[in-house]
């Protein structure tokens, strides 16, 4: 008989522990994992639906069909601006909106949306993936039991349509206008009167005269919206530069999934979020070309010089009242104007300066 020395003993153990375990792990590499998600928008709505379901798509090819999440729009849960709130508490596993929808549950959550007068699309995303965005963010969700990733960008959004021309100041003063987020903290501090409404409800809203003006994306979206027939008057932005979608996730649940599962889900949030961005991209261009073509009554406006100052000015304001009131919000706020101050020097000179000198031709 051999004599086994304590270390070959050992040696000896562990292969017994993996032969056994060897099929459990097995079993587990072959088990399928089934998630809910929840999203804000209807049934078959376009760009903002499209990303959840191709991520969806993504996640279950990559696992090769161990990964599989159904969706299911407002049309069947009836609570659009209720995803937080079943993401938390597991009733989905994810959902599918916008951070900013929060900010009356949870102020800090509106930074990772957008914010007026910050940074563009790639500015911003470079702020996620290499400023600090990400680990800001989740040091805001992660109280709650929620993770938060980037989740699908419509780029530079449009100021909206309104059913009488913005001349002046005089012109906001109880304005009924559909606009989320910071933005409308900028107005209602200029005398305007700003509520948020469901996709599904704006056009009605905006025909029946409950509000007297909307901003909602850009050409991508709003010419089926059919707003042009209401509100003849569509304004360039200035309120969400790059406005930036959200997956959430509950924490319990992407810790029960495997290694593999959490970066494959990771990649395909990663992807379809860019995936959107081009797309959004891709129909504002298509669209604005028909916009113009098939509605030449469309009056095109820039907001006057002197509202846009004060709505500057409103703004910061608001960031100094926000930052000193709350070290977690400063620390945000501090972190996103340092970026885009670094940023926006490259942005000028090669973005801008590039289509100044095209334009001087």
């Amino acid at each position: 008989m051999i004599k086994l020395t304590f270390t070959k003993k050992l040696i000896a153990a562990a292969a017994c522990v993996a032969a056994l375990a060897a099929p459990a792990q097995a079993a587990d590499n072959d088990k399928v994992y089934r998630l809910k998600m929840a999203e804000t928008w209807p049934s078959n709505f376009p760009i903002f639906g499209d990303a959840p379901r191709n991520m969806a798509k993504m996640a279950e090819t990559m696992s090769n069909g161990r990964l599989k999440i159904t969706i299911d729009s407002k049309n069947k849960h009836k609570a659009p601006f209720g995803i937080f709130d079943m993401v938390r508490a597991g009733q989905y596993d994810m959902g599918h909106s916008a951070s900013y929808y929060w900010k009356g549950k949870v102020p800090n959550t509106l930074y990772f949306t957008t914010m007026p007068f910050g940074m563009t699309a790639p500015e911003q995303y470079g702020w996620f993936y290499n400023g600090g965005g990400m680990e800001l963010m989740e040091k805001v969700y992660s109280k709650y039991g929620l993770m938060s990733f980037p989740g699908g960008n419509t780029g530079n959004q449009m100021g909206g349509w309104f059913q009488k021309e913005i001349n002046s100041l005089d012109d906001l003063q109880g304005l009924k206008m559909r606009i989320p987020g910071f933005a409308g903290e900028v107005l209602a501090k200029l005398g305007a009167k700003p509520t948020n409404i469901p996709a599904g409800e704006l056009y009605t809203a905006l025909e029946r005269r409950t509000i007297d003006a909307l901003e909602w994306v850009g050409p991508s979206l709003d010419l089926r919206m059919g707003f042009h027939k209401i509100a003849p008057y569509y304004y360039t932005g200035w309120h969400e530069p790059a406005t930036e979608l959200q997956f959430l996730v509950n924490e319990r649940t992407w810790k029960k999934l495997p290694a593999d599962l959490q970066e494959i889900l990771r990649v395909a949030m990663r992807t379809a979020a860019y995936d959107m961005y081009i797309q959004s991209y891709h129909m504002s261009a298509e669209n604005w070309d028909l916009m113009k073509k098939a509605h030449p009554d469309i009056q095109i406006k820039s907001f006057p010089a002197d509202v846009i100052g004060a709505m500057k000015t409103a703004n910061t304001e608001l960031l100094k009242e926000k930052a000193a009131a709350d070290p977690l919000a400063k620390e945000i706020i501090t972190s996103q104007a340092m970026y885009m101050q670094k940023s926006r020097v490259w942005t000028d000179i090669s973005d801008k300066a590039y289509l100044n000198s095209l334009s001087s031709q």
